[in-house]
C-alpha cells in the first residue's frame, strides 16, 4: 500500500477526535442527538483547522445506517464510503474552480431528486466565497426552500465576501485557530502511535511553525520525519530555518548593554548559517512581548517555554518604555525588509535604530573605517579599509567645535545661535531646519527621543510649536510623550511651550530619523566605493579572480586607531 501522509492518515473520523473546536462540536452534537438539524451550515476559519473534516463527520452522522446521531459507527457501508470519499450522496464541490452560474445551476438542478443510497443528500461547497454573484443568486433560491432530504455545508476562509442573504440562511460556526500547545499535544499522540521518539523542543518548534493550522503542522511533521530516526531539535531548526533562542537571548543582552558590536556579531552568525533574518526580527519581537508581559504582570508565567528563566532575568535589564519602543522598531523593521538593499542590511539597520536611541548614549563617531572581504574562486579572502565621515545620530548634540567635521549640506542646515549684544548670552532657537540638531541636545530618554525623531517641525510661534507626523506613526504619540517632549523643549528654550502634533498626508517627511538613515546609507556607499578602489583589494580581485563581498563591508570608528 502506498504511503499515506499524516494529515490524511490521522484525519478525525469522529467529533470526539477533533482538536480545539469544542464549541462547534457541542452545538452540532446536541442538534444531531435531538434530531433538530438545520438545512444549511457555514463553517469559517483559516486553512487546516477542520472545516471540511467537520462537514464529512456531519455527513456520516446524518447517513450512518445505525441512525442519525453525533457518534456514527464508522464501520457501516455508508460511513466507510464517506471516509474513503466515494459516497454518492456526499457531493463535494470546489467553488474556486466552478464559479460560473452554469456550473452552479447544473449542480442545483439535481437537488430535487432523492438521495441514491443515503438518508440525506449533503452538498459540501468548499471556498464558497469564490462563487460569482449569479451563482450566489442561484444558490440563494435553493437555500430559501430546500427539500427535506438535502443539507448544505458551506466552508470558507473569507466569510466577508459572502452575501448577507446567504449568511442569514445558514447556521454560522467560526472555527478558531489552534494554539501551539494543542497542535503539539496532537503531534505527541501521533508520534507515540507511530513509535517515533522526539525532542520536546522539536515538537514545540513544529507546533509554532504551524501557525494555528493542524494540517500545516502535520505536513511539517511529515517533512521532519522524512530524515528517519529520532525527531531532533537541531534537525527541525535546520529544516524550518529557525533562529536559535540563544541568538535571540544574545541579541537582547546586547541591546540591554547597548553593545552594537555584539549585536552585529549575532546577526552575522545568523546570516552565516543561512537563517531567515526576518525570522530573527520576528522572534526578537516575540521575546520582547514576553519581556513586557513579565514586567507588567507579576503573576504571569509560561512554563511551556524552556527559556523562561532567561527571559525573566533579561526583563530586569530593560526599561519598560524601551521594551515598547524596541518591539515597535522590530515589527516595523521586519515589515520594511523588502525595501532594504539587502535583508542583512535591513536587519542591521533595525537593530542599529534601537541602539541609536538608547538613553544616555555617548556621542557618535567622527569617522568610519570600513572592512571588506573579497572571495576568490579557491576560497581566498582579502581585506581592505576605507575612511569616510560618520552619520550623526539623532540622539547626539552637535557642538560648534565639531561642525567642521560635518558634511557641507548638514552644516548649512545648522543655524548659529543668536547672541544678544547687551547680555552676550546665547539665544536658543527652534526652526524647522534645525529640529534634528535641537533634538540631539534635548534631555529625554531613549523612547521619547526615538518617537520625536519621527516628527518634523511645521511652525514655531512661541509658545505654540506645531509638529507633523506620518499617519502610521500617530499611534505612538501618547499624552505621556507629549508631556515629556514639551517639558524638554521648555527646559532647552527657556520658555513655555504648547505642542500641537497632527498627521501629515506626506509619508516621506524629512524627519531626524530619515536624515540619519540617509546619512548612514551615504556612509555605507562611500565605504563600499573605498573598498572597490583600494589597490590591494583590486590586485587580489585581478590575481585570484576574487569577488568583493559587499555585505561584509561595515563602517566603523576610526578615532581609536
Amino acid at each position: 500500500m502506498s504511503y499515506q501522509v499524516l494529515a490524511r492518515k490521522w484525519r478525525p473520523k469522529q467529533f470526539s477526535e477533533l482538536v480545539g473546536q469544542s464549541h462547534v462540536v457541542k452545538v452540532l452534537s446536541n442538534s444531531l442527538n435531538e434530531d433538530r438539524v438545520h438545512h444549511a451550515f457555514l463553517f469559517t476559519g483559516t486553512r487546516g483547522v477542520g472545516k471540511t473534516t467537520i462537514a464529512r463527520i456531519l455527513a456520516k452522522s446524518l447517513n450512518c445506517l445505525e441512525g442519525v446521531s453525533a457518534e456514527p459507527c464508522g464501520e457501516c457501508e455508508h460511513c466507510v464510503a464517506i471516509d474513503e470519499g466515494r459516497f454518492v450522496d456526499l457531493l463535494e464541490i470546489d467553488a474556486a474552480s466552478r464559479t460560473k452560474v452554469d456550473d452552479t445551476r447544473e449542480i442545483l438542478d439535481n437537488v430535487q431528486y432523492a438521495p441514491a443510497r443515503g438518508r440525506y443528500k449533503v452538498y459540501l461547497i468548499d471556498e464558497v466565497h469564490m462563487l460569482s454573484t449569479h451563482s450566489f443568486n442561484a444558490l440563494l433560491k435553493t437555500l430559501e426552500e430546500p427539500p427535506d432530504h438535502v443539507k448544505f455545508v458551506l466552508a470558507t476562509t473569507d466569510p466577508q465576501k459572502i452575501p448577507v442573504t446567504i449568511l442569514s440562511r445558514c447556521l454560522q460556526f467560526n472555527l478558531r485557530r489552534l494554539t501551539p500547545q494543542e497542535i503539539g499535544e496532537q503531534m505527541e499522540r501521533i508520534l507515540a502511535a507511530e513509535s517515533v521518539q522526539a525532542d520536546a523542543e522539536a515538537i514545540a518548534l513544529l507546533a509554532r511553525a504551524a501557525d494555528g493550522s493542524m494540517r500545516d503542522g502535520l505536513s511539517l511533521l511529515d517533512q521532519a520525519l522524512a530524515g528517519g530516526g529520532r525527531l531532533e531539535e537541531a534537525a527541525v531548526r535546520d529544516m524550518l530555518g529557525s533562529v536559535e533562542r540563544l541568538h535571540v537571548h544574545d541579541l537582547l543582552a546586547a541591546l540591554a548593554r547597548a553593545d552594537g558590536a555584539a549585536a552585529m556579531e549575532v546577526i552575522a552568525e545568523v546570516f552565516a548559517q543561512a537563517r531567515d533574518l526576518s525570522v530573527l526580527l520576528l522572534d526578537l519581537a516575540e521575546a520582547l512581548h514576553r519581556v513586557a508581559l513579565i514586567q507588567q504582570l507579576p503573576d504571569y508565567r509560561d512554563d511551556s517555554r524552556s527559556d523562561w528563566d532567561a527571559l525573566v532575568e533579561l526583563a530586569g535589564h530593560f526599561d519598560p518604555e524601551d521594551v515598547q519602543l524596541f518591539y515597535q522598531i522590530a515589527i516595523t523593521g521586519r515589515r520594511d525588509l523588502v525595501l532594504a538593499p539587502s535583508e542583512r542590511s535591513g536587519c542591521e539597520m533595525t537593530i542599529l535604530r534601537m541602539l541609536a536611541f538608547q538613553p544616555g548614549q555617548a556621542e557618535p563617531s567622527a569617522g568610519v573605517e570600513a572592512g571588506g572581504g573579497a572571495r576568490a574562486g579557491g576560497g581566498a579572502r582579502a581585506g581592505g579599509a576605507a575612511a569616510s565621515p560618520a552619520p550623526r545620530s539623532v540622539a547626539a548634540p552637535t557642538p560648534a567645535t565639531e561642525r567642521s567635521n560635518m558634511p557641507a549640506q548638514a552644516r548649512s542646515e545648522v543655524r548659529e545661535p543668536v547672541r544678544s549684544a547687551a547680555s552676550g548670552q546665547v539665544e536658543r532657537r527652534l526652526t524647522p531646519e534645525n529640529w534634528h540638531q535641537v533634538l540631539g541636545a534635548l534631555k529625554v530618554n531613549g523612547s521619547v527621543r526615538t518617537v520625536a525623531g519621527l516628527l518634523v517641525v511645521r511652525e514655531v510661534d512661541l509658545p505654540a510649536v506645531s509638529f507633523n507626523a506620518a499617519a502610521d506613526d500617530m499611534m505612538l504619540i501618547t499624552d505621556r510623550f507629549r508631556s515629556a517632549l514639551a517639558n524638554a523643549l521648555e527646559a532647552w528654550l527657556g520658555s513655555s511651550v504648547r505642542l500641537t502634533i497632527s498627521a501629515a498626508e506626506n509619508t516621506q517627511l524629512a524627519t531626524p530619523a530619515r536624515i540619519e538613515q540617509t546619512e548612514a546609507e551615504r556612509v555605507q556607499t562611500e565605504a563600499e566605493a573605498a573598498i572597490e578602489q583600494d589597490p590591494v583589494v583590486r590586485r587580489l580581485c585581478e590575481r585570484f579572480d576574487a569577488e568583493i563581498l559587499r555585505e561584509s563591508i561595515r563602517p566603523t570608528d576610526t578615532r581609536s586607531h
